[in-house]
């Protein structure tokens, strides 16, 4: 076997990897609210909705009243020092809407991200059987929060995530964000997430966490993990190691988010936590980028030369589409799949030049 018979066959063994996951996350993985549940009798929980804020005043505007029109019992908003228009958005809404309590945070310990800080006093100041965590920038569909506390109820979960579907406005968005998608439903087979005990088949988005609140208090909340940077997959290994059941979904048409505002947003953004996905280690790091670049870009030089490649390349086209159309997204978008993983350098670039340390919302990191 030459050479390139060898990267070939690598390269094709990784993609059929790839697929066969999805095609299984296709069939199994649900999406919020897409089947009626049948919830348990008995009173609905009580439902605190906790968002922590810094400086969102471009989307607050959109997302805020979708918050209050859920019908929590509470929507507590914790601003946490923001120095543009936040907080009079934030008093102006409070106002007129009875649910909402808006709390201004105490400043940030030594050893705590600010995220981390902020989520830890929401949950101190809710009193709701289900504490639901949403981001400042999450847009919620009217009916959306009673889907997911069903869906809590109805599977027995101790915890529950969903992924919003993402909203892109630019090329680089388009380039990079959607890979999120495709990371989850290519490499996390859903049924084994409560088939199996093992930790690190778990996975969560702390863009939406509903915790029962005897779940939370069990793990620790975010009290448990500080500083981490990567809270939200690492509260979710920590629930199933101790026990508490996951229940996994895809946001589908009822929760929306466009998380980063332009190419250098999604730099800086997924830069901040690629490192600790990589398990901390760089080698590691470059390691799953170069996988990436020789599954999704590399086809499609070589088919020039070896026109087989040319199946390979199509193939990881097709991987993406199939994830666009689970996850809602626009199928054609599938084309810019090959300069994903070149895109994606620049985030491995400053992951590794920041060595683990990072600035977010006008705070450094070590």
């Amino acid at each position: 076997m030459t050479l390139g018979d060898a990267a070939f066959v690598a390269v094709a063994t990784f993609l059929l990897g790839q697929a066969l996951v999805l095609a299984l996350n296709v069939a199994t993985f649900p999406v919020l609210g897409a089947r009626a549940v049948a919830r348990p009798g008995g009173a609905r929980p009580r439902v605190s909705l906790l968002v922590p804020v810094r400086d969102e005043a471009v989307v607050l505007p959109e997302t805020l009243p979708t918050w209050l029109a859920q019908g929590a019992d509470e929507v507590i908003v914790l601003d946490d020092g923001s120095s543009d228009a936040t907080p009079a958005l934030l008093a102006s809404a409070a106002a007129s809407a009875p649910t909402l309590r808006v709390l201004g945070g105490a400043p940030l310990p030594a050893g705590w991200s600010g995220k981390n800080w902020a989520c830890h006093q929401l949950a101190g100041a809710a009193r709701g059987d289900v504490l639901v965590f949403t981001d400042a920038d999450v847009a919620w569909s009217a009916g959306a929060l009673a889907r997911a506390v069903d869906e809590l109820d109805a599977t027995d979960g101790g915890l529950l995530t969903v992924w919003p579907r993402q909203r892109c406005g630019t090329w680089g968005e388009r380039l990079v964000v959607p890979l999120v998608d495709l990371l989850l439903l290519a490499n996390l087979p859903h049924p084994l997430v409560r088939a199996l005990p093992f930790a690190s088949i778990a996975g969560a988005n702390g863009q939406l966490m509903a915790w029962r609140r005897e779940a939370y208090d069990r793990v620790g909340g975010h009290a448990a993990l500080p500083a981490e940077v990567l809270e939200d997959v690492r509260l979710a290994q920590r629930a199933k190691r101790l026990g508490v059941p996951l229940t996994l979904r895809l946001g589908g048409p009822w929760v929306a988010t466009r998380m980063y505002r332009g190419w250098s947003a999604v730099v800086a953004g997924f830069g901040k936590n690629a490192l600790a996905a990589a398990g901390g280690a760089p080698v590691a790091l470059i390691g799953v980028w170069a996988v990436n670049v020789a599954a999704y870009t590399a086809p499609w030089i070589a088919a020039w030369a070896d026109p087989r490649w040319w199946w390979l390349a199509a193939a990881g086209v097709a991987l993406r589409a199939v994830a666009n159309a689970k996850s809602g997204r626009p199928v054609a978008e599938a084309l810019l799949q090959p300069l994903g993983p070149v895109a994606l350098a620049a985030v491995v670039a400053r992951a590794l030049a920041r060595r683990g340390g990072y600035e977010w919302k006008g705070r450094a990191y070590p």
